[in-house]
């Protein structure tokens, strides 16, 4: 009896387990997650990003010697998109449209005074339709990227090489780029080589640039770094290759030194030298130098600075052909190109916000740095003139608005006559800008 109970116990044991086990399966199933879908490269077009903007700017140049003032409004359209990476490769393009809504300026496309237009002061904002930028990115190495194609390049504080991006058409570059980020400890390493580039004034430029720059952090908010520049020009007159063939090497310290929550010191030091390369005239033999410090409290900073592109006994200066001039000796743009006899610029800076408004600032006391030759009477001059500059920009959510004013006023008359090309007049120039950024 004992035996057959617990037979009976067995068999109802067993039947319970099986029925649980059968209950479970389908259970089982119906929780199981579905295997992910395939990252297809229409999910990376869908996970990419915007490069989209909207550029609505009014200029207006006001230089002695010219009968008429140059009104210049333009809309800048970049519309473009990067996808996300997709085994490794991402893709982007942005097309470029500049659209003239009045005619009165010299708009210097092609590098050419625009006919008719003598009368008028230069405003470098040509129409244009054309690719900005189409490029591959590889990133399938960490900490790597490795860009081919049609690009917009920025280097440190666009001194020697950057996009120009303030004037309405941009410079890019074609060609190969490799940026890494771990190969040395706190170093970002950029290396490249480029085969051309599409100017401000829209020119294509054939060319050989070598680029070469590493940068240490030696703080989340200082800097070291060394760069080599080789610019070998392969189109254009003789003149232009030979003043612009050229390599520059040199090292740059900058930053903002911590003291505490409220307070910064600002600091720059940098020296490069310069000299001919490839079809570059033999005269080219010249140094960069810039000396400067400050103090931050806030957002507001004040500093002052000295800066120095030589002369080489005024038969050439140094030059910075692929960097974003603008931004230095002026925001009127009167050196541009260094004149022969080189240029002192010293130059006091602030900025800072006041209800959500940027305000900056500047003043510049411009010297040569060789004597030059006027038709005062004197003989020689050394000073060149000196600029105010001041702004204020808001940017609300995707909105951004700026003013800009810009007065240069002449000192010494560089050139043997009084209609020398080489003088920089009196000038007053004016921007108004809105800008939405998608």
């Amino acid at each position: 009896m004992k035996e057959e109970n617990m037979t009976k116990l067995r068999n109802t044991t067993l039947a319970s387990l099986m029925a649980a086990a059968i209950t479970a399966v389908p259970a089982y199933a119906e929780e199981a997650p579905a295997a992910p879908a395939e990252y297809t490269f229409l999910d990376s077009v869908k996970a990419g990003k915007p490069l989209t903007n909207f550029r609505l700017r009014y200029e207006n140049v006001d230089q002695d010697g010219k009968a008429e003032d140059a009104d210049a409004f333009t809309l800048r359209s970049l519309v473009g998109w990067q996808t996300a990476p997709w085994h490794n490769f991402s893709f982007a393009a942005q097309l470029i449209n500049v659209g003239v809504f009045n005619d009165d300026y010299n708009n210097l496309d092609k590098g050419v005074n625009e006919p008719g237009k003598g009368n008028y002061p230069v405003v470098v904002d040509p129409d244009d339709t054309d690719i900005n930028q189409l490029f591959v990115e590889w990133t399938g190495i960490r900490n790597t990227k490795l860009r081919l194609g049609r690009q917009s390049v920025k280097l440190d504080n666009v001194r020697f090489i950057g996009n120009i991006e303030f004037r309405q058409v941009m410079q890019v570059f074609d060609g190969v780029a490799l940026e890494n980020k771990g190969l040395l400890p706190n170093t970002t390493t950029y290396l490249a080589h480029f085969e051309g580039l599409k100017q401000i004034n829209t020119q294509y430029r054939q060319a050989n640039v070598e680029i070469a720059n590493l940068r240490y952090g030696i703080s989340p908010s200082e800097n070291l770094v060394g760069y080599a520049y080789l610019l070998d020009m392969q189109d254009g007159t003789a003149a232009f290759r030979g003043s612009n063939s050229s390599k520059t090497f040199g090292v740059r310290a900058d930053g903002a030194h911590v003291l505490n929550p409220d307070w910064k010191v600002l600091y720059t030091a940098e020296y490069a030298k310069q000299d001919d390369y490839k079809d570059g005239n033999d005269n080219i033999d010249s140094h960069y130098l810039k000396l400067g410090g400050g103090a931050m409290f806030g957002s507001w900073y004040a500093r002052l600075d000295h800066e120095i592109l030589s002369s080489n006994d005024g038969l050439s200066a140094f030059q910075t052909p692929l960097g974003t001039n603008h931004l230095f000796q002026g925001w009127v743009d009167q050196f541009l190109v260094t004149p022969n006899q080189g240029i002192k610029d010293t130059f006091a800076s602030f900025g800072g916000k006041v209800f959500g408004v940027a305000l900056s600032g500047e003043y510049h006391v411009f010297k040569s740095d060789e004597d030059f030759t006027t038709p005062s009477g004197v003989g020689t001059g050394d000073k060149y003139g000196t600029e105010l500059d001041v702004a204020a920009a808001y940017t609300y959510q995707k909105w951004m608005g700026k003013v800009e004013y810009g007065r240069f006023r002449e000192d010494d008359e560089l050139g043997a006559t009084l209609t020398a090309a080489t003088r920089k007049r009196d000038t007053e120039k004016l921007w108004l800008t809105v800008m939405y950024t998608f």
